[in-house]
């Protein structure tokens, strides 16, 4: 299976990113192999079988660092996002009496934690294995304006059930709010495969969490019954995804988070699966919430590794989480980490074929 990875992109990531050195690494177990650089923490391929044993890499990303470092409009592709994952309305929030003010990237709103969070810094590689791989980061106080030093640590594991494993853990040394989350983009078929209307998903979920046109929540948990948003049954992406429906229209598609109904880790929060070649994907996480995202917002301007371009809803993303916006909505579950406080998060993502 080695000779089916690109040996281009292994070259094109021997490099300096400020005074840091960006790598790649190979990490393999089960039947997975997964190629992951220091840069963001990045996922740049995830080579799986298909029903037949057919590998085909299943995330998307680019040939080299410099498309990392210069496809903005592709920013997030395979990355951590943090310190907070999601939005926050107008880049403010309150806490313990005093706001703090971030960066807006993102129509007037903070997304994935401003403009240089976790996905465009260059982690400490602490350890790694053939099939795990330990970073780390410590966030400066006001860094993208948000208050404590946080320590950050964060692990990659391919597990012999054919799982990608990612455990988190982050201490701060001032109260602070902390939302982690992972970012790959995943086409069944393969990158650039072509549309992922036929991948058949199934959410956990009764509610969403309504937003604006912005796509900041309201505040309200709406149900799923009777709309396009109801995937507690499986349905294909694409069945009901352009129907006549506001949070259809402010998302140009989904890109909600689903309030999941999940009872523990061990109990699915999202199945996809892929009639053509058989592959299914399944999350399970420990958060309340995962942002279902499918790629309505690329525009085929940015090539991938194969030379293909990445093109509008061609790939979709599943970000297990908290809910967006949650320092300004009380009722919204807590993001707030205190000193003396671990935060802790665990996410799988789990491969595996259907003969039918």
């Amino acid at each position: 299976m080695m000779e089916k990875l690109p040996l281009l992109i292994a070259i094109a990531f021997q490099t300096l990113v400020g005074e840091k050195e960006v790598s790649l690494y190979t990490l393999h177990n089960g039947d997975i192999t997964m190629q992951v650089t220091n840069f963001g923490a990045r996922v740049v391929s995830l080579f799986t079988p298909d029903r037949t044993g057919r590998y085909e890499d299943i995330v998307l990303g680019y040939p080299d660092i410099e498309s990392y470092l210069h496809n903005k409009g592709e920013r997030f592709l395979g990355c951590v996002v943090g310190r907070y994952a999601n939005r926050i309305a107008g880049g403010k929030f309150t806490l313990e009496g005093q706001e703090y003010t971030l960066p807006c990237n993102s129509g007037g709103q903070t997304l994935h934690g401003g403009i240089r969070g976790f996905d465009n810094v260059v982690w400490n590689v602490d350890s790694v294995s053939e099939n795990q791989i330990v970073f780390s980061y410590t966030s400066v106080d006001g860094e993208e304006g948000f208050p404590g030093n946080l320590h950050v640590v964060m692990t990659y594991s391919l597990t012999r059930d054919n799982e990608f494993k990612i455990t988190y853990t982050a201490t701060t040394d001032k109260t602070t709010v902390v939302n982690l989350s992972h970012h790959s983009f995943f086409n069944l078929r393969g990158e650039a495969a072509g549309s992922v209307g036929n991948h058949i998903l199934t959410l956990n979920a009764g509610h969403i969490t309504e937003v604006n046109m912005a796509l900041i929540p309201t505040g309200n948990l709406m149900p799923v019954e009777n709309t396009p948003f109801d995937f507690r049954t499986p349905h294909p992406i694409g069945e009901r995804i352009d129907e006549s429906h506001q949070q259809l229209f402010f998302g140009s598609g989904y890109d909600h988070n689903w309030a999941l109904d999940c009872k523990s880790i061990n109990e699915p929060a999202a199945i996809v699966y892929e009639p053509e070649s058989g592959r299914e994907l399944t999350v399970f996480t420990d958060q309340p919430g995962i942002q279902f995202y499918s790629g309505n917002h690329f525009y085929g301007t940015a090539k991938g590794k194969y030379g293909k371009l990445h093109n509008r809803r061609e790939s979709f993303a599943l970000e297990p989480q908290k809910f967006p916006d949650s320092p300004n909505h009380p009722d919204f579950p807590t993001t707030v980490l205190k000193v003396g406080e671990t935060y802790q998060q665990t996410c799988i993502y789990k491969f595996n074929t259907r003969e039918q």
